[in-house]
């Protein structure tokens, strides 16, 4: 019995080799198919993966909140005769939220001000942030060298800051920063800390100010020490024109205990707002929703891009049967002879279902193959995440394999249901 199945089976491989441009062409709808359906969901899960790495670095527990400049419309109502233009986040704002919202674990004020960095003839553009000693705590940075601000710093109004990895290897390309003194604006501060972003710093430190520019020369201040040297009055002079802004905070990150008291405070925290604002200067960003709008996006994105990449397989599975069909027609003396020698339905069946899954299982591995290496090509040559999952293999040559059986079983039916007598007088 054994050897009766794998006669059969020997004899479909062999027609198949008979026709070996046939069979290759007919195999590659299935190996484009596969190799559609890896690719893309690689495609697909890295740039989702990387959306929501950067949104977890903002801290799934934090709620930020940012100073944003308000519609034209409201601030005319508000300014009257003053030149000086006051919106966003003040200090009062960071007390309040620290003691009257439930849950709250810490908050983290910023502000920041552009400035120029020198040191020797090395010159770049900076942030100069102002913040607190547990700013490593919330925020996604890492301590490289040296050490980042602390409690004696903020209360005696140091001048002392930690620079970014990316500002200390332009500012200081053949010297160790640490204990170096760099001049911003007219000031001279001692490099006490190197740190190193850990997200992007847009996603971080964007305000209302920012011009959209990706910035990785930070410079990390005491919030005193900002409050004391720069003040809180921006003026900006362009070609006979004047502004000035005065902002008390860019951004107050507020840390929950956990992601149940994030969901509580979030309404709190609104009303709060709302309350004590009576301008649209700030805006609330809760990391939690948009991690959980970025899974929601992904799923639904992945459903898009393995729907559109099963179509190929479809098309290939279609191909298959056309093809096998048109070999029913070409082989039907040969299908009476074997009837007239003895051979069964389920042999004939047998045959036709052997060649079709032989062309889908093969074209499924060289798919897989293909579609494993495209991925790694993608990422090297455009510089892109891309992220190959087992199951998107396992899916694709399961359908692959899946649409042999299904796809040949007509054709090889169409075979067996052939009357041997009127088979063997085809012509």
């Amino acid at each position: 019995m054994i050897q009766r199945y794998l006669r059969t089976i020997q004899l479909g491989i062999k027609s198949l080799l008979l026709h070996k441009l046939r069979s290759g062409l007919t195999m590659l709808g299935i190996i484009f198919g596969v190799c559609s359906v890896i690719a893309m969901l690689a495609i697909g899960e890295g740039a989702s993966y990387e959306a929501q790495e950067a949104i977890k670095k903002l801290g799934s527990n934090n709620i930020i909140i940012r100073s944003l400049k308000p519609p034209a419309s409201e601030t005319e109502n508000t300014t009257g005769r003053s030149f000086v233009l006051e919106y966003g986040l003040t200090y009062d704002d960071s007390a309040r939220l620290r003691e009257t919202i439930k849950g709250v674990d810490k908050v983290l004020p910023m502000r920041i001000v552009r400035e120029n960095a020198r040191f020797a003839q090395n010159m770049l553009q900076c942030q100069i942030i102002g913040t607190l000693p547990y700013y490593l705590e919330i925020t996604a940075l890492e301590l490289k060298a040296g050490r980042f601000l602390t409690v004696n710093d903020e209360k005696n109004q140091d001048n002392i800051c930690a620079i970014t990895e990316h500002l200390a290897s332009r500012l200081f390309p053949y010297q160790n920063p640490l204990n170096q003194s760099i001049r911003v604006g007219s000031m001279y501060f001692q490099v006490v800390g190197v740190v190193r972003e850990t997200s992007r710093v847009e996603e971080r430190t964007k305000t209302s100010k920012s011009d959209g520019e990706t910035i990785n020369n930070n410079i990390y201040i005491p919030m005193s020490t900002s409050r004391k040297r720069f003040g809180e009055l921006i003026v900006k002079r362009s070609s006979g024109s004047f502004s000035a802004e005065r902002i008390e905070l860019h951004q107050i990150t507020v840390r929950m205990v956990d992601t149940d008291a994030v969901e509580a405070a979030q309404p709190q925290i609104e009303t709060a707002m709302i309350r004590f604002h009576d301008k649209t200067d700030y805006e609330i960003i809760v990391p939690l929703q948009l991690l959980r709008q970025a899974e929601e996006t992904k799923r639904i994105f992945n459903i898009v891009l393995g729907s559109i990449a099963a179509i190929s397989l479809l098309v290939g599975g279609i191909g298959i049967m056309n093809i096998m069909m048109a070999s029913v027609t070409e082989r039907t003396r040969e299908i009476g002879v074997r009837r007239a020698l003895g051979a069964k339905k389920r042999d004939i069946v047998t045959q036709f279902l052997v060649e079709t899954v032989t062309l889908s299982v093969f074209g499924g591995v060289v798919g897989v193959l293909i579609g494993i290496a495209t991925p790694i090509a993608v990422e090297h040559f455009a510089d892109m995440k891309t992220i190959v999952t087992i199951w998107s293999v396992i899916i694709a040559f399961g359908i692959s394999a899946a649409i042999g059986v299904i796809f040949g079983l007509y054709p090889a039916s169409a075979a067996a249901d052939l009357d041997p007598i009127e088979a063997l007088r085809h012509e």
